[in-house]
């Protein structure tokens, strides 16, 4: 179906921002500099994105998946 394969884009890039912020917020990428950088906040706001991008795609898989009626 149409939109299937851009949902599953769009869940892929917000999952890995969500991973990226997930990591600066423990200290483990990024540069000491960032704000997110050691901040509790952004390990809670990575996960949320993390789990909003798995729900997306999820869509997007099922509604490409679906057959055409």
């Amino acid at each position: 179906m149409k939109g299937g394969k851009t949902l599953i884009i769009i869940g892929i890039i917000i999952g890995f921002f969500g991973g990226i912020f997930h990591l600066q917020g423990q200290s483990i990428i990024g540069p000491e500099s960032s704000f997110m950088y050691s901040n509790p906040e952004w390990i809670t706001y990575g996960m949320q994105m993390i789990i909003v991008g798995i729900v997306v795609f999820g869509v997007g898989v099922i509604i490409f998946k679906k057959p055409n009626q």
